[in-house]
């Protein structure tokens, strides 16, 4: 039987400490909720009635629920309060000699079966359990912020805590409505070990000028679906914060360059521009603690106008290609109102495009989301050619063909010859060079990348790939085009991956890395990332999904580009796709699909 906790305490009342009271409150238990003065009691007070409060307002918790809770909480100064209480929790600032002080004081004043839990991210629980004669009760319990609402909890052991009190813990987090991952005491557990990583190469992307801090966020949004982009999650976390969990995983966790502080990120925590709490990060907010951006000196113009300056004028669109990618981008023009020349390798794949747009419009239709007379008009603007001659009089041409750079090279190479002057040539490529295949022409400032991304008709994210040679009024045009289909555009250098692929697939490749270190499972990963992070997907249900062989070439081409070290495919995920194990394709991948 798992032991009852009736009374537990909980010492710092900052966010997370006065969430990690609400929650146990809310679940009927008793809290002796500690702080250092009682100025910093009070501002934690504060804290968690404006939290209760905003949820009786919200309707999510009833006036007398409210007051019950409230009741339940014993505010006090000192940690001389907590000599009754059954386990503690301490959630203090991120600084080892703080939290090891805290727990030899704790050691010093808790009953001596009281279990001593801490709820760091990042810092060592075997480091901070070893300040005690008892570490055998020592755990990590890591409620992720805010504490009331994310349903993931991490349970670190160390090498020495009881069996007992990991299980006594598991059966608490139950009983709190958590869902709970148990793991080994390592550097970042599993969310901020995956998270940050990916969070510090997209700082890298900003200090290199390679995308804008609003492009690289709405691409992640838009490309993953995740909740929030990476620059402005960093600022709600807080850039001090960052720093500290990214050198602490550095330092702790074999001096992998991928948690290696960006060099802006100390430059910013210096400067006093720490995110939301002070008002500035990477982006400017309304007031110290406000949640609302407001406009600075990089914030980008967006209107109609400021879009198409400098913009060529297109009306008249050829698409070259045959597979989903060519067909979905044909309805995505036809549907803005652009004339279509769609341009096929013979009559009878130019039938099947024809039939497979016809299919999409009329599902559109079915849905609610065309009229008859919508879907009849875009069919209408396109035309079906098996010949590039008829892309002599068009405006912007987009290449949808097969990955290979031969074919490519040599389809820009004959579209050199047919087009008129001052067309604007798009490659769709998600992985190859645009600039060899500009190099393929006589016009390179003409060429430039569009990678639509599937399925075309429903993706609202289009990544803008501009090479050293592109001109600044093809870019404008590109722009201009995206912006005219209901897309957003997202500008960025010629750089393998771009900006998605080069920030998602890393961050995949991590995860592989810790499976195969079997630190832990690929469901407790995949609840961590969805539940911890609020992803939509886990990474092996995403892998899985796109393709075990598709993941592996992508990274093979990061590494190949950037010869990061940490960029390396995982050895498991090589094996895996040797044995054939492809994903949901392959009816097996992480997971067995056979038999769903």
């Amino acid at each position: 039987m798992a032991r009852e906790f009736t009374r537990v305490g909980v010492v710092g009342l900052g966010t997370m400490g006065a969430g990690i009271v609400e929650v146990f409150a809310r679940n009927g238990i008793d809290v002796v909720a500690v702080e250092i003065s009682s100025a910093a009691l009070e501002r934690g007070r504060v804290t968690l009635t404006g939290s209760t409060d905003r949820a009786v307002a919200k309707g999510k918790l009833a006036e007398a629920d409210r007051d019950a809770l409230l009741s339940r909480v014993d505010f006090q100064v000192g940690l001389d309060a907590l000599h009754s209480v059954d386990l503690v929790i301490e959630a203090v600032p991120e600084h080892l000699d703080l939290k090891q002080r805290i727990f030899a004081e704790l050691d010093r004043v808790c009953k001596p079966e009281a279990i001593l839990a801490t709820n760091t991210s990042s810092l060592s629980v075997t480091e901070i359990s070893v300040a005690t004669t008892r570490p055998n009760q020592v755990i990590g319990i890591h409620f992720f912020n805010p504490a009331p609402v994310m349903k993931l909890v991490e349970v670190v052991r160390t090498v020495v805590t009881s069996a007992d009190v990991v299980a006594d813990v598991e059966a608490l987090c139950e009983r709190l409505g958590k869902v709970d991952v148990t793991i080994n005491d390592r550097a970042g557990f599993i969310a901020n070990a995956l998270l940050f990583g990916y969070l510090n190469h997209a700082v890298s992307l900003v200090e290199a000028r390679y995308a804008s801090r609003e492009d690289i966020d709405a691409a992640m949004k838009l490309g993953c679906g995740l909740p929030m982009g990476p620059l402005a999650l960093m600022d709600l976390i807080g850039l001090d914060t960052a720093y500290e969990i990214l050198d602490t995983m550095y330092r702790r966790g074999g001096r992998d360059r991928r948690h290696a502080p960006v060099p802006l990120i100390k430059q910013m925590v210096t400067a006093g521009l720490l995110g939301r709490k002070s008002g500035r990060g990477f982006y400017t907010y309304e007031r110290p603690g406000s949640p609302k951006v407001v406009p600075d000196e990089q914030t980008p113009v967006t209107t109609e106008a400021a879009l198409a300056d400098g913009a060529r004028a297109i009306a008249k669109v050829g698409i070259v290609g045959s597979g989903t990618m060519a067909t979905g981008i044909i309805e995505v023009f036809a549907k803005a109102g652009y004339e279509v020349v769609s341009v096929t390798r013979g009559a009878e794949k130019s039938a099947k495009v024809c039939e497979a747009v016809k299919t999409s419009l009329n599902k559109g239709v079915v849905r609610g989301k065309l009229s008859d007379e919508e879907r009849d008009a875009a069919l209408g603007r396109v035309t079906w050619s098996a010949t590039l001659d008829h892309l002599a009089d068009v405006d912007l041409v987009v290449e949808a063909v097969v990955e290979e750079l031969s074919v490519k090279k040599a389809l820009f190479a004959s579209l050199d010859e047919i087009c008129k002057p001052g067309v604007v040539l798009a490659t769709t490529t998600s992985s190859l060079p645009v600039i060899d295949v500009a190099m393929a022409t006589q016009r390179p400032a003409d060429v430039i990348g569009l990678h639509f991304f599937n399925p075309a008709p429903i993706m609202p994210l289009v990544e803008i790939v501009q090479t050293i040679r592109t001109s600044a009024e093809t870019t404008a045009t590109a722009r201009a085009v995206c912006a005219a289909l209901g897309k957003t555009g997202v500008v960025c250098g010629d750089r393998s991956g771009f900006i998605v692929n080069a920030l998602l697939f890393p961050y995949l490749n991590d995860a592989v890395k810790m499976l195969e270190a079997s630190y832990s499972t690929a469901d407790d990963i995949d609840h961590a990332m969805k539940l911890g992070c609020g992803y939509p997907m886990g990474p092996f249900e995403l892998l899985d999904v796109v393709g075990l062989d598709v993941a592996l070439a992508i990274q093979r081409e990061l590494y190949l580009e950037l010869r990061e070290p940490g960029f390396a495919p995982a050895p498991l995920l090589e094996h895996l796709v040797t044995a054939g194990y492809l994903g949901l394709k392959s009816g097996r991948g992480f997971r067995d699909h056979t038999h769903r």
